[in-house]
């Protein structure tokens, strides 16, 4: 059984309904599974004069932190964030800044890795914040799984090859099911790699 790690930075709770799909799609094709989110930079005050960001803060209180353990635990990874003028959130970008030593050890070398990420605009950047996540992944020598134009629900949810993305509702924490969709999607396909990969990875 090939073990995923689904690690996540969410403001408001876009990224993290994601995040779910994106595990519930692998635990359906046989994955075992750690959910974890990255710790929150913004300060207490900023949450707390955004009603949606601090009610999140407060809905994902009971979700595990991420730590290096659940990266050197894992035999693949699907990390996801909004968009922040076109890159990753400082927040997932500082949980990936302390992994240099288990970089060195080549702890994820060979191991599948996917991308999911979303902006308030259908143009707000996913496609480049993607990119950016999977600049961290050349750096690691994971493989990327991307969606491509694998299945139908690529196209339903917006047609992005390169990761599962999103436009956020204006109010709420509404994600379009056919998103969703494309995130269990990408779950599974993410846990198939890894289950071809794990046995393979000391030979590659």
């Amino acid at each position: 059984m090939a073990k995923l790690a689904v690690i996540y930075y969410s403001a408001t709770g876009h990224t993290y309904r994601v995040a779910q799909a994106v595990e519930e799609g692998a635990r359906a094709a046989g994955a075992q599974t750690r959910l974890r989110r990255v710790a929150e930079l913004a300060p207490e005050a900023v949450v707390a004069a955004n009603p949606g960001w601090k009610a999140h803060v407060a809905e994902a209180a009971g979700v595990p932190l991420a730590a290096p353990e659940d990266v050197e635990w894992a035999d693949g990874y699907a990390f996801g964030s909004p968009t922040r003028f076109g890159v990753m959130a400082a927040a997932l970008k500082l949980f990936f800044d302390g992994l240099g030593g288990l970089w060195g050890r080549g702890v994820m070398a060979n191991k599948p890795a996917a991308a999911f990420t979303g902006a308030a605009n259908p143009h707000g950047g996913q496609e480049t914040t993607l990119h950016t996540i999977h600049n961290v992944m050349y750096h690691w020598g994971t493989v990327i799984v991307a969606p491509g134009y694998t299945d139908r629900v690529v196209y339903a949810a917006g047609g992005n090859p390169y990761g599962v993305s999103y436009q956020a509702a204006r109010e709420g924490v509404a994600v379009a099911p056919e998103v969703l969709e494309a995130a269990r999607y990408l779950g599974g396909r993410l846990a198939r790699f890894a289950a071809v990969l794990t046995p393979e990875r000391s030979r590659l």
